[in-house]
């Protein structure tokens, strides 16, 4: 085997040897494509890993078993924060993870996966697809050599699990509190210290006191987590993740090798999966909720009114700093602030209007 072949070459039916420290991507094998996909999360877990898996068999079964991911756990290969560095570098072939967690490479990374008092998770795949999202993304993507695929959304996330009620933002003083993206930025302003965590490590951190508060994402996925054993207060609204949309970044010469039908094929596996990870979120939250309190004791806690407005005004601010620091950022920041405005017109006759019709009166 020849390391200096292509990853383009490979797709052809030739192999790589990627060099002694990485494995060979993607293989050959049984006369079609195996491509290796290394998540952030714990494999198989409910939601974020049971998707990579789904998503992996969308792509399998449409292409006739020619083109097939193996999904790779958290830590199986590289550490849950080193995964986007190993497929660009050739390690593996496609990430699932999600994009702030590469927030130090290019701020414009927040975009494409969460924004406090954003777009709710139709509205951002609304943006991809038609508000020029997708077209910006790739242009992210192309300078870190690999190509973004958005094929995961939790929906409304909760604000997360603390040991002792938050009554007021002087409650939030001091805290070590696992909030990443922008939204720990703001908590910051409040005297809060965030620090970023990965998801297999959250409930030890909790247990042993290395944080004082965390958030992750909803009832569903909080459960099987098993927060509820160490924190019993749990805050909604997650005003810092309206919608939150996971990802694949795909190695560009791996895409780039990939046949159009395969490349449709993986597309397509994508945005189904997109629907379907935010339905089955849809569904099983609340069921989980009333888990969490029935059975487990948990009290569930509306933020204080203080807390959200001073967060709100907090926003534009953090929003402008954040873009600030890259030329991309700003021109990403751009779409997305005048999507945002331009959605927010339409749904107060769409979507808000009707919501508000199924109120209780």
């Amino acid at each position: 085997m020849s390391s200096t072949l292509t990853r383009r070459n490979i797709v052809k039916g030739t192999v790589l040897c990627a060099g002694a420290a990485t494995l060979p991507a993607p293989a050959i094998a049984q006369g079609g494509t195996e491509l290796k996909m290394l998540t952030c999360w714990p494999k198989n877990f409910p939601g974020l890993g049971t998707s990579a898996e789904r998503f992996a068999k969308r792509v399998e079964q449409a292409s006739g078993g020619k083109l097939r991911i193996k999904v790779f756990g958290a830590g199986e290969i590289v550490a849950p924060f080193e995964v986007l560095d190993a497929v660009a570098s050739g390690a593996g072939d496609l990430t699932h993870d999600t994009s702030y967690y590469w927030f130090g490479k290019d701020p414009a990374f927040v975009y494409f996966a969460v924004v406090p008092f954003g777009l709710t998770a139709d509205e951002h795949f609304t943006w991809l697809k038609w508000g020029g999202g997708q077209e910006l993304w790739d242009e992210l993507g192309a300078a870190h050599g690999v190509k973004p695929l958005a094929n995961l959304n939790t929906g409304a996330q909760m604000g997360g699990w603390f040991k002792k009620p938050i009554e007021s933002a002087s409650d939030l003083q001091g805290l070590r509190i696992r909030y990443p993206g922008l939204g720990g930025q703001m908590l910051s302003q409040l005297g809060a210290t965030p620090v970023n965590i990965p998801g297999g490590e959250l409930f030890t951190s909790l247990q042993s006191g290395t944080i004082d508060g965390l958030e992750w994402i909803a009832p569903w996925n909080d459960l099987a987590f098993g927060f509820h054993r160490v924190a019993k207060h749990y805050y909604y609204p997650g005003f810092h993740e309206m919608g939150h949309t996971l990802s694949s970044y795909v190695n560009s010469d791996v895409w780039f090798g990939l046949s159009d039908s395969e490349r449709s094929i993986m597309q397509t596996a994508a945005d189904a999966e997109y629907i379907t990870s935010l339905s089955e979120y849809n569904a099983r939250n609340l069921s989980a909720l009333k888990t969490l309190i029935k059975d487990h004791g948990v009290q569930l806690h509306k933020w204080p009114t203080e807390i959200v407005d001073k967060m709100k005004s907090i926003a534009p601010d953090v929003l402008a700093q954040n873009a600030a620091k890259s030329p991309l950022a700003a021109k990403v920041n751009k779409s997305w602030i005048a999507f945002r405005e331009s959605q927010r017109q339409w749904n107060e006759i769409g979507d808000y209007a009707n919501m508000r019709l199924k109120q209780k009166g």
